[in-house]
């Protein structure tokens, strides 16, 4: 393959067959997406006093020495607290061509949890950024916000795209892609900074009345490999619409909402969210950025998909209102067609989703 773009799933392949991912286990049969891979837990981790940066001048494992407080093994299952801070060596370690870079999101279920990730390489100086041409492990940083997790080996909390140079779209190349495959439902896309933008839906009408769920606080423990075994309401409080199209976001709160718009990946490129100007308000929006291709397209059975949001207040109360821009996509031209899309035989959890919570929790619905 030549050119410049985000590598399908069958290159991604290629990679491991040519030892540029380097895994004593193979591959799961589902881990391999249309335009990443899931990354897997191994069998140790560390509580550590803080979260750090290895710098240009050590690794990791040098500041592990000073930094851990004690070691975990995952084995048979470790229960993760909040509050704390975890660091985890991945099964999968990087031996990678000099032409091909990679960056780390953490996966859709692990946002909607609030549980905070970030892939961190030896020597670096960035969260979730693997230089061109790097050689060695990978580490995991874990902090649950909300929720206390039970995870263990192969539990797979991270993500990792890998590209070929810089496949961005500007704002014109954006335009067009948007005229040509209507990338949002929006009647005039706000498209700026190299990204389309994403608003807030708390209108309550397309769900029934439901704006979306509030975290509760000092809940029961989620297992991150278990599916459909929590029920909602023991972990999350339901939002409803009272007549006013806005919510006051509570100090350190956590919050899953939807976006107005419907998105759409068409299979040529891949997205990903990128906070809004933190100017405009006191919160954060969507720790899990990545939007594989055929996210929303009707071929895969998208026919438009919400996006989930993850919102989590700051220091003090801020009113979010209906419509209000909260994030921007941002497009990437995938190198080749991936040979599956995103919901296509994959156990992808969100295709054509509404305002939905993540693979743990049993349906709900309003009584």
């Amino acid at each position: 393959m030549t050119g410049e773009g985000i590598l399908p799933g069958h290159a991604i392949q290629a990679l491991a067959e040519r030892r540029a991912i380097l895994t004593a286990r193979p591959f799961d049969t589902d881990q391999v997406q249309p335009a990443s891979l899931d990354l897997r837990l191994g069998p140790t981790a560390w509580r550590i006093r803080a979260s750090f940066l290895p710098g240009p001048a050590e690794t990791v494992a040098d500041r592990l020495e000073r930094l851990a407080l004690h070691r975990l093994d995952l084995t048979d299952g470790e229960v993760l607290e909040t509050g704390c801070v975890y660091l985890v060596e991945l099964e999968e370690a990087l031996a990678l061509p000099g032409d091909i870079a990679a960056s780390a999101n953490p996966k859709s279920s692990t946002g909607r949890l609030d549980v905070f990730t970030r892939v961190i390489a030896d020597r670096s100086r960035a969260f979730d950024i693997v230089p061109a041409g790097y050689e060695g492990k990978l580490y995991l940083e874990i902090s649950p916000r909300t929720f206390p997790i039970l995870v263990r080996r192969g539990s797979r909390l991270s993500q990792i795209r890998f590209r070929r140079g810089d496949a961005r779209l500007d704002e014109a190349a954006l335009g067009a892609l948007n005229r040509a495959q209507k990338l949002v439902d929006a009647p005039a896309a706000d498209i700026a900074g190299g990204g389309i933008a994403v608003s807030v839906d708390l209108s309550g009408e397309g769900f029934g009345g439901l704006l979306g769920f509030r975290a509760k606080r000092h809940t029961g423990l989620i297992d991150v490999d278990r599916r459909a075994a929590c029920e909602v309401e023991d972990y999350w409080e339901p939002l409803v619409t009272r007549g006013r199209r806005e919510l006051v976001l509570d100090p350190d709160a956590f919050y899953i909402l939807a976006s107005k718009e419907a998105v759409h990946v068409p299979p040529s490129h891949a997205a990903e969210m990128v906070p809004f100007d933190p100017l405009v308000g006191e919160f954060r929006v969507h720790y899990a950025g990545f939007f594989d291709p055929g996210f929303g397209h009707d071929a895969a059975g998208g026919r438009g998909a919400r996006a989930v949001l993850e919102v989590r207040s700051r220091e003090v109360p801020f009113i979010l209102e209906d419509g209000q821009i909260v994030g921007r996509l941002v497009y990437e031209r995938m190198l080749e067609h991936p040979t599956t899309l995103y919901g296509e035989g994959l156990g992808s959890n969100y295709q054509a989703q509404g305002l939905k919570l993540s693979k743990h929790f049993r349906p709900w619905t309003r009584d």
